[in-house]
């Protein structure tokens, strides 16, 4: 299968990541902006889960010039991506990257992540099953230092078919104001393969996002930012 990719790369070619991803998704650099806001000035190390072509992990480098940044990411084609970016951008000695499997790490008997004062992710997740993503939440919860802070940026479950139509209208809509469409930005995407834990979309409604968050051990959990199907959540240990 020449086009086939691991659940997460989202295009066949890496380098149409970037242009790509912004013509997909409604408001993606806003939500990026959002998740770096929500964490705090004071974190000595952020762990980035499923970092990708890099492109959070340059907003907190750049916004947190003491912070270090370990980020982790199972496919090799979107950390060669991001350690250019990284590299070219001068903020090497703050970067680490990790080539695993996060739901690896999650299951191991001890960890080996040391603790951090935060963890983030974008757009990774959703490709766990409801059963991995508890997994996955404990062991953050249990990786992050006392007050530490978790936030999540994903596509969420429409509750009903009313709403996902509306959800795809306004993706529709965002591609066109870009100047493409979604036929278009789509005919780039690769055919996800499932690798390791994680599979083609397995979207989980915000409500049950959110109760996984409470099962986990997270505290004043909340939604700092909501856009139609895209939503940041995340809490407190």
């Amino acid at each position: 299968m020449t086009n086939s990719i691991y659940p997460g790369e989202v295009f066949a070619n890496p380098s149409d990541f970037d242009r790509g991803i912004r013509q997909l998704l409604p408001r993606y650099d806003e939500m990026l902006d959002t998740v770096v806001a929500c964490v705090p000035p004071t974190c000595q190390t952020i762990l980035d889960l499923g970092c990708g072509t890099g492109e959070l992990s340059l907003k907190l480098l750049e916004r947190f010039p003491d912070t270090r940044v370990v980020a982790v990411d199972y496919s090799p084609r979107m950390v060669g991506v991001a350690r250019e970016k990284v590299d070219r951008a001068g903020y090497s000695d703050r970067w680490q990257a990790i080539e695993a499997d996060f739901g690896d790490l999650a299951t191991q008997s001890e960890s080996t992540i040391d603790p951090v004062e935060a963890c983030v992710s974008s757009l990774a997740i959703h490709h766990l099953s409801d059963e991995m993503k508890l997994t996955l939440f404990r062991w953050i919860a249990s990786i992050l230092k006392p007050g530490g802070y978790f936030w999540n940026v994903d596509p969420v479950l429409p509750e009903t078919p009313h709403l996902d139509r509306v959800y795809r209208s306004i993706r529709e809509n965002w591609a066109a104001k870009q100047g493409s469409t979604l036929e278009a930005v789509r005919s780039k995407i690769g055919t996800s393969v499932s690798q390791g834990h994680s599979g083609p979309d397995r979207l989980t409604t915000l409500e049950a996002h959110l109760e996984m968050l409470k099962t986990a051990g997270f505290q004043s959990i909340a939604v700092p930012w909501k856009y139609y199907g895209f939503a940041i959540l995340g809490g407190m240990t």
